[in-house]
């Protein structure tokens, strides 16, 4: 299977060679080997999308086993079979082309080495449609640590992670995919039959394109292909299109490639806990420790704005419903709701720059938590057009979420300003 065996630069190479041929039609052996690719792409996929299902199947399985028996009624229910999440069809929804131009403590000093934002935020649950009992921190059912005889391993999947699919489109403009070029890769997930199998989140990879960080790289938002976002990296970050409290805090993780700090770029908004957010606010020093130019480290003490707010389960049970722009296409939830994914129930720790801006900047994500500032930075905000008042409200949204510190149930994030755009508005 070639999609398993033949190393990922090989196929950037046959493509590379199938592209610069100047008469394809002829060349039988070369345009064969590119559809044997093309197949085996496709049955990766399957493949991986297959082994899904098992794994939430799995779990679900091991977590009927574990409900306590009943003297009355005998073994409790167990969770619903589990059945593949249907994407959301494409019912008109249409939105301006997000495609971009090429790119060119908790409150203690105790905690901030936690580094477990890889392993999620809390001990259970996962996107709609997924089995949430039994499931570890670690992506892994509850009994596998006892080496029980139901526990699923994989190296092509883990349960509470994005999975990478793979498609094969040789791209004439190089690495940098055309429109034609993703929606040949959306015709090509079509042929391999798994459209009504995708969910909202899931990575879809050109091999053809090389292995280079996230080149090749695109989320299926559950109608459409989309770009990931290059505004804050040149490597590529999850797009404002995808709500990111709708998926585990480590659900991207190494699927989707950080460089630089490692602390990926996420949207989140903050405004339904802005009391609590006020509320907490603290001005406080904080030792970091940063990198020189010679790759030494030293410790550095800088005053930063800190505060928390906790996401609580509702009393009811039902998930708690994410508000997302108009721009955001529908959720797998029923009529197209977004909801929040219980990894982030829990502390999250939010932390902006020491400085007025810095303060101003976690103020105005707060959105009427605070006292009002003064009345020439209202009428600024009032005079503002609506394409920089839609800008600047999506600015808000933007954050990273820092690894290093952040730990089963409590998540540590910062503010993201316009100073760290490497894309002008």
């Amino acid at each position: 299977m070639h999609g398993v065996s033949l190393p990922a630069h090989q196929f950037s190479r046959y493509a590379e060679a199938y592209v610069q041929t100047e008469n394809r039609e002829r060349d039988r052996a070369q345009r064969a080997l590119v559809q044997s690719l093309q197949a085996a792409c496709r049955s990766y996929t399957r493949v991986v999308l297959r082994l899904r299902a098992q794994a939430e199947a799995d779990a679900a399985r091991v977590a009927a086993a574990a409900v306590p028996m009943s003297p009355q009624r005998g073994r409790g229910t167990g969770l619903p079979s589990v059945r593949s999440t249907t994407s959301v069809a494409r019912n008109g929804f249409s939105r301006s082309s997000s495609r971009a131009p090429s790119p060119t403590s908790s409150f203690s000093h105790s905690h901030s080495g936690h580094a477990a934002y890889g392993y999620g935020h809390a001990r259970s649950g996962s996107l709609p449609g997924q089995s949430t009992a039994s499931v570890s921190v670690y992506g892994r059912d509850a009994s596998s640590g006892a080496g029980g005889g139901g526990t699923f391993h994989s190296p092509l999947f883990r349960l509470r992670r994005a999975p990478l699919l793979q498609v094969f489109v040789p791209s004439p403009e190089g690495e940098w995919l055309s429109d034609a070029s993703v929606l040949e890769c959306e015709r090509e997930l079509k042929r391999a039959g798994v459209l009504h199998l995708l969910r909202p989140g899931d990575v879809v990879w050109d091999t053809a394109v090389g292995d280079e960080g996230n080149v090749g790289r695109m989320v299926w938002d559950g109608s459409y292909l989309i770009d990931l976002d290059y505004t804050y990296s040149r490597s590529g970050d999850l797009p404002r299109y995808l709500p990111t409290l709708a998926f585990p805090p480590s659900y991207f993780h190494r699927v989707v490639r950080t460089m630089g700090s490692g602390n990926p770029i996420c949207h989140i908004d903050v405004a339904p806990w802005g009391e609590e957010i006020a509320a907490n606010l603290q001005l406080i020093q904080d030792r970091t420790k940063t990198e020189t130019p010679q790759g030494g480290h030293h410790m550095v003490v800088r005053w930063v704005h800190r505060s928390s707010f906790t996401i609580r389960a509702s009393a009811s049970g039902k998930p708690l419903r994410i508000a997302v722009p108009r721009d955001v296409g529908p959720g797998p939830g029923p009529g197209g709701a977004w909801f929040v994914d219980p990894g982030w129930y829990g502390t999250v720790v939010v932390e902006a720059e020491g400085t007025n801006e810095g303060l101003a900047d976690l103020q105005a994500r707060c959105r009427g938590a605070f006292p009002p500032r003064a009345p020439g930075a209202a009428a600024t905000a009032a005079g503002m057009s609506l394409e920089r008042a839609a800008r600047e409200e999506a600015q808000r949204r933007v954050f990273r979420i820092l690894r290093e510190k952040s730990r089963p149930g409590e998540i540590w994030i910062r503010t993201v300003t316009d100073k760290e755009r490497l894309l002008l508005p």
